[in-house]
């Protein structure tokens, strides 16, 4: 998602392995890559290898760090070494406290993972609901969208023939773009709430979520 979005991921750490290249690294060649040699090792596009300890990598220059695979990954033996403007929590408590409160002195701000890491379980829900209707999101509705995308293009003058390759751009969406589309909505919105919460109560990302949840249950 970062890659689509333009972003430029500089480095990718492996339980094995790790690659940089300050230019940028394509993720799905990474990837590829990775799943037939079972090493980042020997990627051409990488400037900087290491399969002693790819964990020292988290070091090096970048604009957001994402630990995303342990617990305690960012602690106190490692966060004063850290080179980034922001930590972006994808694994579950990968910032211990102790970490965080050296993080905040440096003015890095970590996104904590009960936000970050929600995704997964924003998804879960979504399978809930579609169990609850028994049908596809946009199973009924997918027809209904590209008859009317049609009928705005004829009604401006506009006909296409069926076999157009322009065609595949006014299909209506499918299950997996309804389900994009709800993440990204729900996600945006989740980031924003908290975030404003924290800034109207001159509190840290984290407490900020911590304490808005405390005050919904409560």
């Amino acid at each position: 998602f970062l890659q689509k979005d333009g972003a430029k991921i500089v480095g990718i750490i492996e339980y094995n392995s790790a690659i940089y290249n300050p230019s940028g690294l394509d993720v799905d060649m990474a990837k590829n890559h990775f799943i037939s040699k079972g090493t980042l090792c020997g990627f051409n596009q990488a400037t900087e290898e290491t399969a002693m300890d790819p964990v020292e990598f988290m070091e090096k220059e970048c604009d957001i760090l994402i630990p995303a695979a342990k617990e305690k990954a960012i602690n106190k033996d490692n966060v004063d070494s850290l080179n980034c403007k922001v930590v972006v929590e994808g694994a579950n408590g990968p910032t211990t406290f102790r970490a965080e409160e050296a993080l905040l002195k440096r003015g890095i701000i970590t996104v904590p993972d009960m936000l970050a890491n929600g995704g997964g379980v924003t998804c879960s829900y979504f399978e809930w609901l579609k169990n609850l209707d028994h049908i596809a999101p946009g199973r009924m509705t997918k027809k209904y969208a590209e008859k009317q995308n049609i009928k705005i293009l004829e009604t401006m003058g506009y006909k296409l023939p069926k076999n157009s390759p322009h065609m595949k751009n006014l299909t209506g969406a499918r299950e997996v773009d309804i389900v994009y589309s709800g993440l990204e909505e729900i996600m945006n919105e989740a980031t924003k709430v908290h975030w404003e919460y924290a800034v109207e109560n001159n509190l840290n990302f984290r407490d900020a979520c911590l304490g808005k949840a405390i005050r919904k249950i409560h």
